[in-house]
């Protein structure tokens, strides 16, 4: 198998939920130790979620908070790195998102799962106040 046809064959097994962003960690993301600082994978995630909430919401989303955030394995300058999400709830003016990091390093074939955490969004009108969510089929 070619390189080229490993990385499409690990791109066609996509982890679960919805696709929100892909980007390749790089040099300048690194801390003194050269390893990928957790701040700009937390940061990452939470665009791809604010992608999402958006989305579901049809409106502009900020993120209210951040919890339940595991770190489980590390990311390297090279892995390729792809935000999924899922939908955990729809309250009255907030989504809950459950968001998982999953990379693609060099000579892999498999995507692993580096973090994954909930991460809630409140949708917002034109003047920055929380407004109601109108989910479909509602008036």
């Amino acid at each position: 198998m070619t390189d080229t046809q490993a990385v499409e064959a690990a791109l066609d097994n996509e982890p679960p939920g919805d696709l929100c962003i892909r980007t390749l960690a790089m040099p300048a993301d690194t801390n003194a130790n050269g390893d990928i600082f957790g701040g700009w994978l937390l940061s990452q995630m939470d665009v791809g979620g604010g992608v999402f909430a958006s989305k579901v919401a049809k409106s502009r989303t900020v993120t209210v908070a951040i919890e339940a955030m595991n770190f489980r394995k590390p990311v390297f300058v090279g892995d390729l790195v792809s935000v999924h999400a899922n939908l955990v709830r729809i309250g009255r003016t907030s989504i809950t998102v459950h968001l998982e990091a999953w990379v693609l390093r060099r000579r892999e074939v498999q995507s692993i799962l580096v973090t994954d955490g909930n991460f809630t969004y409140v949708s917002i009108d034109d003047d920055g106040r929380p407004q109601i969510i109108k989910q479909d089929g509602a008036s």
